[in-house]
């Protein structure tokens, strides 16, 4: 299949592009899977909290069995009390799903397929700024009339992310970085021609 490349508001390529990669259908139920799984890798898991057995104290007696009135107790590190132990306590958990690689291959050729076919993907020669300047990155993103949007480049660029780094709906990443949360985050992708023919490398 062929990709409109642009240079600037109006100037415009062709780029030929695999088929496996994005022309492939869109498989919602897949793509859901992958993403669900990777923003639950993020998760730490490592909140914890402690029983009565492990909270430290409470091996006397607080008062009396009988007389005070009050409802006989053995220990202050019960539930009921202020400083006692939990009842049900947090314990750490892994929250990690596991995903195959070609189930992954195939998540992210989807959304790459339907970011083309829905326009919202941008394919330029190179996407590069003379000066790691944020005023020089809006002037860049406003000849292509973009604001939130994922630029993809083929390696790390010191001037493009520190001139992006500054604005909340714009980000920066390699190929080797991209993931199915951030393809899926942004109203459009940028993407250059050596990252388009670095993903079909990795993905094919």
């Amino acid at each position: 299949m062929e990709l409109v490349t642009r240079t600037g508001s109006d100037s415009t390529g062709v780029l030929e592009v695999s088929d496996k990669v994005f022309g492939a259908d869109y498989k919602p139920d897949l793509v859901h899977q992958v993403v669900t799984a990777y923003m639950a890798g993020r998760r730490q898991g490592t909140k914890a909290q402690k029983n009565r057995a492990q909270v430290s104290g409470g091996g006397s007696k607080p008062y009396r069995q009988k007389g005070t009135g009050r409802a006989r107790a053995g220990t202050t590190r019960g539930p009921l009390w202020r400083g006692g132990g939990v009842t049900f306590p947090a314990r750490p958990r892994n929250f990690e799903q596991k995903v195959n690689r070609k189930m992954y291959r195939g998540a992210v050729c989807s959304i790459l397929s339907e970011l083309a076919r829905q326009g919202r993907m941008t394919v330029v020669p190179d996407f590069k700024l003379s000066e790691p300047k944020t005023k020089a990155m809006i002037a860049r993103l406003n000849d292509f009339g973009l604001s939130d949007v994922l630029i993809i480049v083929e390696g790390f660029d010191e001037a493009l992310f520190l001139a992006s780094r500054n604005l909340h709906q714009v980000d920066v990443m390699t190929t080797a970085e991209v993931d199915p949360v951030s393809l899926v985050a942004f109203s459009r992708v940028v993407i250059s021609e050596a990252a388009v023919r670095q993903l079909e490398g990795r993905l094919q």
